[in-house]
């Protein structure tokens, strides 16, 4: 239950629906004063939410900093959160999407020697299509990299970031495979994921990958020109602030 309706709320805290509705009562609505004030709504709405210089200052602040590791700084697994799968169902094929950073640090960290073993956590992100397991595809391109299959890991059965903790710490607890561990996800998500796993008894040391905004001087462009992609990254940032409240609030962070 707690899955379907996460999936809900990434749908109506979405700033670009909300867009939809306002314009629809300025245009379809009864009265005509609130139709004009739906209008003057719409119009401030649409300036804010494509301004590409608010949110990617407000992502900037929120993404977890860049992780370097010292030369001997080295940890017995690095936990790999998935996400970054999309499974095309006629071909039954997975295709690497915007993520997909998070793989090539694990692969880049395990090839360095910071870690030993390589975990990757997650199940099915999709409501109606559980045979496909993230996991398992993503264990097979591990393989394929050379990676021996007695330092992969696959946790396969995790819906969301605060099942990802509680069955990663369980297999890991009974492999008797030692904290702490370094964990690999997207900078914009690691905030609630460091939580969760530490909701959940684990000590991680935070990696972040796929870095959405950089901290570049601004152009006229990215101050002042409308982007249409920017609602994408409200999206993102919303369902990570919004996210990270839900979980305090239901104690699984």
């Amino acid at each position: 239950m707690f899955f379907i309706l996460s999936k809900l709320l990434n749908f109506l805290i979405s700033p670009f629906y909300w867009l939809l509705f306002f314009i629809a009562m300025s245009l379809f609505g009864k009265n005509a004063i609130r139709k004009k004030r739906f209008a003057i709504i719409s119009i401030c709405w649409l300036v804010f939410f494509t301004n590409p210089f608010i949110i990617h200052k407000l992502t900037l602040a929120w993404q977890q900093p860049r992780k370097v590791l010292a030369q001997n700084e080295n940890y017995s697994s690095g936990i790999v959160l998935a996400g970054f799968i999309s499974f095309n169902y006629k071909d039954n094929q997975g295709y690497y999407g915007q993520a997909a950073d998070r793989f090539i640090q694990a692969l880049r960290l395990y090839k360095l020697g910071h870690i030993k073993k390589i975990v990757i956590t997650g199940g099915s992100g999709s409501i109606w299509r559980q045979q496909y397991k993230e996991a398992d595809f993503v264990k097979e391109q591990f393989l394929e990299q050379g990676i021996p299959a007695q330092d992969i890991i696959a946790e396969n059965q995790s819906k969301n970031t605060f099942e990802n903790a509680v069955y990663t710490k369980k297999i890991l607890d009974s492999l008797k495979i030692p904290q702490p561990y370094l964990l690999i996800t997207s900078a914009l998500h690691m905030k609630r994921s460091l939580q969760a796993f530490s909701k959940a008894g684990m000590n991680c040391v935070p990696y972040p990958a796929n870095f959405i905004a950089l901290d570049n001087p601004p152009t006229f462009a990215s101050v002042l020109m409308p982007a249409a992609s920017a609602f994408t990254g409200w999206d993102l940032l919303l369902k990570e602030v919004i996210g990270l409240w839900v979980y305090k609030f239901t104690g699984k962070a």
